[in-house]
């Protein structure tokens, strides 16, 4: 059953998110998530969360790729970007912590500033690591807490705003990527250790 509350917060946040994400940022961040989304290989793909679509404009063309939300209003205004992609994006409407998909469904999972987003991240990304196939790779663009003073307690400060209408801004997820069962082969720290990129694996067995 999908979570009601975080669906009507991130439909309540659909209106205004291209505004709050600010070209400059989207620019600043397009060559890294251009990058990390040139893993991207034929085969099945699964990118979380779509959002408004804003992600699309980094993916290589000629994919296949399963893209999920919560928010039937992101999925709508996400729509556009969708149909000028020059490949196939198959946008599905369903929530990350109970996606109907079996066990071993897809070859790679991305996501994208996802795991400020969701309320129990940990059990997202277990529900990802079931989906993904044993030797799946899991590729991420997030924001996360920091390790450092003053910037931890600024993060924590912002989070007990920003939670009530988006993302929480001080998650530990790369500890979390490793609770979930995976295997973290890399984190690239793009802004302090704040903004960074993070690859995984899902082991074998």
């Amino acid at each position: 059953m999908a979570d009601l509350a975080t669906r009507d917060k991130w439909n309540k946040a659909a209106a205004t998110l291209d505004l709050m994400s600010g070209r400059g940022e989207m620019e600043r961040w397009l060559p890294f998530k251009s990058r990390l989304f040139g893993n991207m290989e034929p085969g099945k793909i699964l990118f979380a969360s779509l959002g408004t679509g804003l992600d699309i404009s980094a993916f290589p063309p000629g994919m296949t790729i399963t893209a999920i939300d919560i928010s039937p209003e992101m999925l709508k205004r996400a729509q556009p970007r969708v149909e000028g992609y020059p490949g196939e994006i198959r946008p599905e409407l369903t929530d990350i912590h109970d996606m109907p998909y079996p066990d071993g469904h897809f070859d790679q999972v991305f996501t994208s500033c996802t795991f400020c987003s969701v309320p129990e991240p940990v059990a997202a990304l277990k529900a990802l690591n079931r989906v993904l196939k044993p030797g799946g790779r899991l590729y991420m663009f997030e924001h996360t807490g920091s390790r450092y003073f003053p910037f931890k307690y600024m993060l924590d400060l912002m989070t007990a705003m920003s939670r009530k209408i988006g993302p929480e801004m001080h998650r530990t997820t790369v500890a979390n990527v490793k609770a979930a069962g995976f295997e973290v082969t890399e984190v690239d720290n793009l802004f302090l250790d704040i903004v960074k990129t993070i690859k995984a694996v899902k082991p074998q067995n």
